[in-house]
């Protein structure tokens, strides 16, 4: 049954008659008016146990609030001042929330450049979820979808809130990102200096805003760190060359690979799509070939400065300094991973199958997902280890080093040991473009039939 009444004040009294005439039912009880629905709903509901058990559920709202229920949006539109708008006035004396802020949200997911698809995830969020209403430490009232957390929450106040969150206070209390919020809870943002959003934050949210911003932010911070990572490489490749980039203007290599900007053209090299050797040609095209050469030979992958050309990833802090852990060699093609070594120590980058990182299964706050950048994957080598186990005759270790040299490596050290009276171990520290060169090497030592065993020595 619907209750009309003439007042907000009415709605309350009407409730309390029916009350008193019927019991209620526990749990069967909600207040729209205090806490109107996103779509401007307002009512009081609540079922009542009726003539002969029949449970009955009645809803008690005045004659504006029906018209909204029945019309949404359109109730507040006017004919007004001889032109047709939103008449906030009469929406404001009916006590209603905005009902065009949904269309808001998806405005301004269609201005950070949301896709179509990011549309439609939004839209079935929003507003096909149930609700629950948490308040701000200054009283400020913010509907979410059930099951929302605090992130949700934080980018629903503002996407430079949610971007800076670092922390959450729920009813003034500590708590985790991953909390459920609660009809009623008070939550409080703590935030930090500048924006860190990790990629594994959208498992915390459920709102499509929530995501597409989270989402808008991951793409912007692997667009920076590819502009950084293709500067430093068309950089490098200039000094390599005797030039440098501040004399010239690139303006020949942005008309050549249709780059509207420098910084387009140093994201093209740092994603790939465009080698620094390219940029190099297209601005001195008469370069001379010793100097052409000196710029397109092979660098060695080494720690220190000069790694953040070949290694990217969330979890790299400016000022932290990078290694390679002699314990596994990593090379371009394995899967690796950073570990932030105490006391200063910088970032380790190992092998995802290191030995070495059983150590740190139960330290998830040291982990930091790496991956190689194209640069690292081009024109350069590095240093891996390949221990083996041959036969002890004379001539077995030079054929073994022919089949190295064959294949392309470079022996840069070689050490004997366990040696037997029919075979030896040696390892091999090699110079290797990639982990397939290295596969390959190990291949063409199988098959000689002086050698026994090859394995890539790990930590």
């Amino acid at each position: 049954f619907r209750v009309i009444v003439d007042s907000e004040e009415d709605c309350y009294r009407a409730l309390g008659v029916i009350h008193r005439a019927w019991p209620s039912v526990p749990e069967r009880f909600k207040d729209y008016i205090s806490t109107p629905k996103r779509n401007n709903y307002r009512s009081i509901h609540t079922t009542v146990v009726g003539p002969r058990g029949m449970r009955i559920e009645m809803q008690i709202r005045t004659e504006a609030m029906d018209r909204v229920a029945e019309d949404g949006v359109a109730a507040h539109w006017r004919y007004k001042n001889e032109s047709y708008g939103f008449d906030a006035e009469a929406q404001a004396a009916a006590g209603g929330r905005d009902p065009l802020v949904n269309l808001r949200h998806l405005v301004q997911l269609l201005e950070h450049g949301g896709d179509v698809e990011e549309l439609v995830e939004h839209a079935k969020l929003e507003m096909f979820l149930d609700q629950v209403f948490v308040f701000t430490p200054k009283g400020r009232l913010v509907s979410l979808p059930r099951g929302a957390m605090p992130l949700d929450f934080a980018y629903a106040v503002h996407t430079d809130v949610g971007d800076t969150c670092i922390g959450v206070k729920v009813n003034g209390e500590l708590r985790p990102l991953r909390t459920l919020l609660q009809n009623g809870d008070v939550v409080e943002v703590i935030r930090g200096a500048k924006p860190v959003v990790p990629p594994d934050w959208r498992s915390l949210t459920v709102t499509g805003r929530a995501r597409s911003a989270i989402r808008r932010h991951i793409r912007q911070s692997e667009k920076d760190e590819f502009i950084r990572l293709g500067r430093a490489t068309v950089d490098q490749t200039f000094e390599r060359a005797g030039k440098k980039r501040a004399d010239v203007s690139l303006r020949p290599a942005l008309d050549r690979f249709a780059t509207a900007a420098e910084e387009d053209l140093f994201e093209a090299v740092g994603r790939g799509r465009v080698t620094p050797t390219q940029v190099l040609d297209v601005i001195f095209p008469g370069l001379k070939a010793a100097d052409r050469e000196a710029a397109t030979a092979q660098r060695r992958i080494e720690g220190g400065a000069g790694a953040r050309l070949y290694v990217r990833g969330s979890g790299l802090t400016p000022g932290v300094t990078l290694h390679f852990a002699p314990c596994c060699s990593p090379v371009p093609g394995d899967r690796i991973v950073g570990i932030l070594e105490p006391e200063g120590g910088g970032l380790a980058v190992h092998t995802i199958d290191c030995a070495t990182l059983a150590e740190y299964e139960d330290r998830e706050d040291v982990w930091r997902d790496l991956q190689w950048t194209p640069e690292a994957e081009r024109n350069t080598i590095s240093r891996a280890s390949l221990a083996a186990t041959i036969r002890n005759a004379p001539g077995v270790l030079g054929q073994v080093c022919t089949v190295i040299g064959e294949a392309g490596g470079n022996i840069v050290n070689l050490r004997m040991h366990h040696r037997q009276r029919d075979f030896f171990d040696v390892d091999f520290d090699l110079e290797v473009k990639d982990a397939r060169h290295l596969t390959h090497i190990a291949a063409g030592l199988r098959a000689n039939p002086s050698v026994e065993t090859v394995d890539r020595a790990k930590g």
